[in-house]
């Protein structure tokens, strides 16, 4: 089934009114840059990539093209930290017998850990 698509129409009264309504100055300070300050304004879409048209994937193509080689894109979440360390087979045992994620949940029980614990 089709889904059908509505767009909002505004009369030029209406956007006048909207305009006239708007604040002067904004202060937000949750906002990325100071929308007052036009260098600033300048210097954030300055990083931005421009794409007229093509949908979502012009978009991931402009973005890629942006990247260094071997650069990766940006991270959901920070990455966690590639380490190598000894443990007692019996405690490998018993998280490798949980099953897939056995280390996600090992980084789970030393967190949970330090939370109770002070290392100093």
């Amino acid at each position: 089934m089709k889904h059908a698509t509505s767009f909002l129409k505004f009369s030029a009264e209406q956007i006048e009114a909207a305009l006239a309504a708007a604040p002067g100055q904004v202060d937000d300070p949750d906002e990325a840059y100071d929308p007052n300050d036009p260098q600033a304004v300048e210097a954030f879409w300055r990083k931005g990539t421009l794409v007229r048209e093509g949908g979502i994937t012009a978009v991931k193509a402009a973005l890629a093209e942006r990247r260094r080689p071997g650069q990766r894109g940006p991270g959901k979440r920070p990455p966690k930290e590639a380490i190598n360390i000894r443990l007692s087979p019996d405690v490998v045992a018993a998280f490798r017998a949980t099953g897939a994620g056995w280390q996600s949940r090992v980084d789970g029980a030393l967190k949970e850990w330090l939370q109770t614990h002070s290392l100093v």
